[in-house]
């Protein structure tokens, strides 16, 4: 409750300014008037007391002159009962996995902890707590909702959570934060929740959202970082801070969390120079970084490729010669596979290295192909090896290599090698020099024994275990015609080669049939378009058995059957380790081009159907049942999120397998309903180790259960790395510089966590809630004593001789 005089209400502003001008002139005048006097030396006052008579004089003229300004105004006396309250003060907390590292006393993220508790100390103002990371801030966990409690967030009312791009940057309550090093906590204080880690530190975005929110406006930040911040950058901090503001001309206080780096040695940076091209020479500019007084000089760096199955392989060594505690090494790699490549970055830290994490970083590199390299080693001329060259040759992005067979170990030529113009089939030279500069091997009609390739098959199977694509295409002279069968070669076809006693070729004319995996595989959809379900008649087909696990079958013979009583496949799919392979049982695949049959589609189905079996080889995108990656990357430890996008259209079970790169072993299998319209569909996998990994998708149509069912269908895999710590924990030194040109800039202070509770926040506000008028004096008694003070004051100017 507090007291205080004002004038009566029955007087405007204007009337109170007027009469206390007059008085105050009233007032001067009368001093004037005796300084007059007084220099004029006369006075009809004793003269042994000038002065005294002149006090007086003074006195009374005061009193007249108050009292006619009081029996003007009339004051009353006012009581006020209400309550104080405390500015708005938005507390901004980075919400980042640098939080987890070390601080002042503890993790950084404990440091906040404390940072907090001071300022909730403080019960002059009204605290709002947020998260900031990526995108807008989301309300800190914990919040009460009394006067040091939480404000309304961004864009709603008290207490609503209202946060747009809620995507990848929001931060999802149930998730776990990072787990860390021995020095390192894992667990986020319960008063900022236990959310997971942030992969950005945005703080321009948290003040921008904000700043435009629409509810009350703050009357000063708080923001408690370590300054490692993505935004605002350390050239334009305090530029960027005003703009981020849009004109809330609100100071801006800074709490540092930390103010020294832990003893580290790591990879800061990992940079390409140029688009990742197979085959091609790829520069990698490698930052090294050490701080807290590590001692580093020579630091040795590896860049290794993971692989599917086995250790990474070895791509570039060096050093990087640490200068003022950075260093930087460029290595040049090669990569010989077009595709999703996983690349390890490691050094060997010196002696005294507390932050172990950041010593080993992964990249994922998209390799281009130039173009795509084809052998194509056909033994002997047909209209089928004639169409397909043909193809092949027209095609600008195919750079093709072909062999053909004209002249057999048998034949009788009645001449020397020197004066024939054919040249020997140089397969030793291929199969064992160049097979690995080839993109993809076809194999048409071709006859292994006679030419040498036995010895090669070996070599061929590896070259597809490390992500080459294979192609037999059939004829008299291919498959258990053409001594593949019980070949290391057999083990990575899509089908088994071990028929038994029964006939290796079956010459009876047939129509192939398409499948139910056919008709929803991308690879035949070009093809289906052009033709519809019905194929043309075939001259006949190699026979083979049963698909072998993870083949996808999408023709089968009409009447044929194998072993188990299943249609013999005819067309199938098949992946083995890190490359595919397709096995095409028929050698008529050209009246496609030219027969009565093409000439519905001129032709065009030929170039359709190898189009997307070479595009599908390469894992063509187009060609793929659904693309699949880990949203926002995948930091081990914490829970990683999947999302599949399947092709539009599609409906059925999707079964997602993520094997470990390296030993191959299997870790997660998902499975997920898709419907038709192609909607992306998240998949939990969980909290995954450091280290590279491979998901793969098969997807079931629905209705294809009777129709090898059993079967697994067309498959896409997406390889990714997890990581510790991620680009969060690459550097770990604070930025307190950072922090303080923020608070310069918007007339804030900057402090420690034991400080925060005395920062110069903006003072309370007292809101009145009763207020009580009381007249001091009735009217006629200011007028009276007025009336009083005026003769008091003549008398006196009489007796001291003024007029």
């Amino acid at each position: 409750m507090t007291r205080s005089l004002a004038p009566s209400g029955d007087l405007s502003s204007p009337v109170v300014a007027v009469a206390c001008i007059v008085a105050a002139l009233s007032f001067g005048l009368l001093v004037l008037e005796l300084a007059r006097a007084r220099g004029r030396g006369r006075g009809a006052v004793p003269s042994a007391a000038p002065a005294r008579a002149a006090l007086g004089t003074a006195l009374t003229g005061a009193l007249a002159v108050l009292g006619l300004l009081a029996a003007i105004l009339r004051p009353v006396a006012v009581t006020s009962r209400g309550s104080l309250v405390g500015p708005k003060v938005v507390v901004l907390v980075d919400g980042s996995r640098s939080m987890d590292l070390p601080g002042v006393a503890g993790t950084r993220r404990d440091s906040a902890e404390r940072a907090l508790e001071e300022l909730g100390k403080r019960a002059d103002v009204r605290l709002s707590r947020y998260l900031f990371g990526e995108g807008a801030p989301l309300p800190a966990d914990g919040q009460a909702g009394d006067g040091a409690g939480a404000g309304p967030a961004p864009g709603g009312g008290d207490g609503a959570a209202q946060a747009p791009d809620r995507d990848a940057g929001a931060m999802a309550p149930a998730a776990a934060s990072a787990p860390a090093a021995a020095s390192v906590s894992a667990a986020a204080p319960a008063s900022l929740g236990r959310g997971r880690p942030q992969r950005r530190s945005d703080l321009s975005a948290a003040l921008e959202a904000l700043a435009r929110a629409a509810d009350e406006r703050p009357s000063a930040f708080v923001v408690v970082s370590d300054g490692r911040l993505d935004r605002p950058g350390p050239e334009d901090t305090a530029a960027a801070t005003r703009a981020a503001l849009e004109g809330l001309d609100v100071p801006v206080h800074t709490v540092a969390v930390a103010t020294e780096s832990v003893r580290d040695a790591g990879v800061r940076a990992v940079r390409t120079s140029g688009a990742a091209v197979a085959h091609q020479p790829l520069s990698l500019r490698i930052d090294i970084g050490c701080s807290g007084g590590l001692a580093c000089d020579a630091v040795p760096v590896v860049a290794r490729e993971l692989r599917e199955q086995g250790a990474p392989t070895t791509l570039a060594t060096g050093t990087a010669h640490v200068e003022g505690g950075v260093g930087t090494v460029e290595l040049g790699v090669t990569l010989d596979r077009a595709g999703t490549r996983i690349l390890e970055v490691s050094i060997k830290a010196p002696e005294g290295d507390e932050l172990p994490e950041n010593d080993v970083r992964y990249i994922t590199l998209d390799v281009a192909r130039d173009r795509i390299r084809v052998l194509h080693v056909a033994g002997r001329p047909t209209y089928d090896v004639r169409a397909l060259r043909m193809w092949l040759k027209a095609d600008a992005s195919v750079d093709v290599v072909a062999f053909f067979i004209l002249r057999t170990p048998g034949d009788e030529v009645n001449a020397s090698s020197d004066e024939l113009a054919l040249i020997p089939f140089p397969v030793d030279e291929l199969f064992s020099v160049h097979l690995s500069s080839f993109d993809a091997v076809v194999l048409q009609d071709f006859d292994a024994a006679p030419y040498g390739l036995t010895k090669h098959l070996p070599a061929l199977a590896q070259y597809v275990d490390k992500g080459g694509g294979l192609i037999m295409v059939g004829g008299p002279n291919a498959f258990v015609q053409g001594n593949y069968a019980r070949t290391r070669l057999a083990r990575v076809l899509p089908v088994d080669l071990d028929i038994g006693r029964a006939p290796a070729v079956d010459l009876g004319a047939f129509v192939p049939r398409i499948t139910a995996a056919g008709r929803a595989a991308p690879v035949l959809a070009p093809l289906l378009a052009l033709i519809g379900d019905e194929m043309p008649e075939m001259p006949g087909t190699n026979v083979v058995g049963d698909p072998l696990p993870g083949a996808t079958v999408l023709m089968t013979h009409p009447t044929r059957t194998t072993a188990s009583g299943a249609p013999m496949p005819v067309l199938s799919l098949g992946e083995h380790e890190s490359g595919r392979t397709i096995a095409l049982t028929l050698d008529g695949s050209h009246r496609l081009l030219f027969s009565a049959f093409a000439s519905s589609s001129a032709g065009r189905a030929h170039g359709a159907f190898w189009d997307a079996l070479l595009g599908w080889l390469m894992r063509d995108p187009r060609f793929e049942p659904a693309a699949i990656e880990p949203r926002g990357g995948c930091i081990a430890g914490e829970e990683t999120a999947l999302v599949l996008r399947p092709l539009a259209g599609q409906r059925g079970e999707a079964r997602v397998t993520i094997a470990r790169l390296g030993s191959g072993a299997v870790v997660k299998t998902l499975n997920a309903r898709i419907g038709e319209g192609g909607e992306p569909v998240e998949l939990a996998a969980g909290r995954l180790e450091p280290g590279g990994y491979a998901a793969t998708v098969e997807i079931v149509p629905e209705g294809a259960a009777g129709d090898g069912g059993d079967q697994k269908r067309a498959t896409t895999r997406r390889d990714f790395a997890c990581e510790r710590g991620g680009d969060e924990w690459a550097d770990p030194r604070p930025d307190v510089a950072r922090l303080e040109a923020i608070a310069r800039a918007t007339g804030g202070a900057s402090v420690l966590p034991s400080d925060a509770g005395s920062l110069p926040l903006p003072a309370a506000t007292q809101v009145a809630a009763e207020r009580h008028v009381a007249p001091l004096l009735p009217p006629w008694a200011w007028t009276l004593t007025a009336a009083a003070a005026l003769g008091a004051h003549w008398i006196v100017r009489r007796r001291g001789g003024l007029a």
